[in-house]
């Protein structure tokens, strides 16, 4: 399956000027492809249009000239459909219009009165533009939002920034449909998109180096397989470092997730309160306990060597004795290590091993300062990448998206979850199956791609039976067989759509 790139507008552009020049796509053809594909995408996702119809609201350029092809598209199948536009100002926007009139697709005069009808299309402006719509634009995006019917957006929502995501409004979409890959403000501003439909228009392969969205299919097809003939220890063998006195649940969470993304073996070094809640309640791991600090016990050392991955950091705790203690385990075997949670905030880059960090933002900030922390909140493309370069290791920042940055390859970008997972636990869980899969042999980008789009997944899932207001780390879990199946039999959604992401469920 060809990756799918999470663009700005500035590459967003650039794909679409190599599409017409270097592989001589002519602009009327990606448009009409285009058009043709929003269409489609309406009616299987609004059976009613077929009785009640579909206004299109046209803009002046290529966007406006999409919403005349999805107006002739529906003509021609037979769809009620009327258009309401200003006039058009590019070659392709022109043609498309006087194409539609030929074939009597009926147009709407500026004060007239518009039919009803089931769903109502925004056309009006495309990924290129920038800051608040106005004039004639912002006079019919305004009519739109007051129209009442169900609003679809082609490529996005008039007014949201699609690289920064920045929304001026006013349009909320239900539907955004965009083409060849999700710009990156449909996933800074996932409230204003409804759901996200990717399709296909015939562009030429991205650039390899573009930041590629983590899919079902993707996950699927790099998910550590498990064949007849292994045993526990051919599964990988974790040892989890953390859970200090008080702090039992982070490392008890990472230890389950451990296990239930596949881990053969899993030890707990922690703490005593850690290690006898473990005894009761968590008969499948390996415990050794661990004053965790200043010194490293020789039985601590040897259950590091013992490890093919290890996940520090859960439940640590910040005590004096917590740095030298991080800095002994780190100076053993380099086997790849998760730093998570309270050894992100004593960790001192880099080190000779494969490491995974994962901070939110605020722990970003924590570990690499406030100007690249700043410069997170405008590109966390950029900032992650910038943070894996000095780390010299894999940096995953937690938040919508999350984002994965190495030292090498393209970002991943991972759009699964909801607000479910802003709750205790939830990065533990993280960190426990990133481990589980670096046990495995997986590279960390994507060990930790992996990690993050089960959380999401699983966190979906479970809000769906249990909604996202009360979901627990325990209903996560729960959720994860059926993931893992999902997986395993993951299926082409068909042409044109190549991948859909559901408005996450905030209730």
């Amino acid at each position: 399956m060809t990756p799918i790139p999470v663009l700005s507008a500035t590459e967003a552009a650039t794909w679409d000027s190599v599409a017409r020049t270097q592989y001589r796509i002519p602009s009327r053809v990606l448009m009409e492809a285009a058009g043709r594909a929003v269409a489609q995408v309406i009616v299987r996702e609004f059976p009613a249009v077929i009785t009640r119809g579909v206004l299109v609201a046209a803009g002046a350029g290529n966007n406006g000239g999409d919403g005349w092809v999805v107006a002739r598209a529906l003509h021609a199948a037979g769809v009620p459909v009327w258009v309401s536009g200003v006039d058009p100002k590019t070659d392709d926007a022109i043609d498309n219009r006087a194409l539609a009139r030929v074939d009597g697709v009926r147009e709407i005069g500026r004060d007239e009165p518009w039919p009803a009808a089931a769903v109502a299309v925004d056309a009006l402006l495309g990924t290129g533009a920038a800051g608040p719509a106005r004039g004639d634009v912002l006079a019919l995006a305004q009519r739109l939002v007051a129209y009442g019917a169900t609003l679809v957006a082609v490529d996005g929502p008039t007014g949201l920034d699609l690289s920064s995501g920045e929304p001026h409004g006013p349009v909320r979409a239900a539907l955004s449909v965009t083409f060849g890959g999700p710009r990156r403000g449909h996933l800074l501003a996932r409230e204003w998109c409804g759901k996200i439909v990717v399709v296909d228009i015939g562009f030429p392969p991205a650039e390899p180096s573009w930041p590629i969205l983590v899919t079902d299919a993707w996950a699927g097809a790099r998910l550590p397989k498990l064949t007849p003939t292994m045993h526990k220890g051919d599964r990988g063998r974790v040892t989890v470092v953390g859970g200090s006195n008080g702090m039992t649940g982070a490392a008890l969470h990472a230890a389950r997730a451990a296990l239930a993304a596949g881990a053969g073996l899993v030890k707990l070094v922690a703490g005593p309160e850690t290690i006898q809640a473990a005894r009761a309640s968590l008969p499948d791991v390996l415990t050794l306990e661990s004053a965790l600090g200043p010194e490293l016990e020789p039985a601590a050392a040897e259950a590091l060597e013992w490890a093919d991955a290890l996940v520090v950091g859960p439940g640590l705790g910040r005590a004096p004795a917590r740095a030298p203690f991080l800095q002994a385990v780190l100076a053993r075997r380099p086997l790849p290590t998760v730093v998570d949670a309270d050894a992100l905030a004593l960790f001192v880059g880099p080190v000779e091993r494969p490491v995974v960090l994962t901070p939110h933002l605020g722990e970003f900030r924590a570990q690499f300062g406030d100007e690249l922390a700043d410069a997170a909140a405008n590109d966390r493309w950029g900032a992650a990448a910038k943070a894996a370069q000095k780390v010299k290791g894999t940096v995953l920042l937690k938040g919508v998206p999350t984002v994965i940055a190495d030292l090498r390859g393209p970002i991943h970008v991972v759009a699964s979850g909801n607000p479910g997972l802003a709750t205790g636990g939830s990065g533990d869980l993280l960190a426990g199956f990133i481990g589980a899969f670096l046990a495995r042999g997986s590279a960390g980008p994507e060990a930790a791609a992996l990690g993050a789009h089960v959380l999401g997944r699983a966190a979906e899932h479970g809000a769906r039976q249990w909604t996202a207001r009360s979901l627990r780390p325990a209903d996560v879990l729960a959720a994860l067989p059926d993931i893992w199946r999902a997986w395993a039999s993951a299926k082409p959604l068909g042409p044109p759509v190549l991948a859909e992401l559901e408005l996450p469920e905030t209730e």
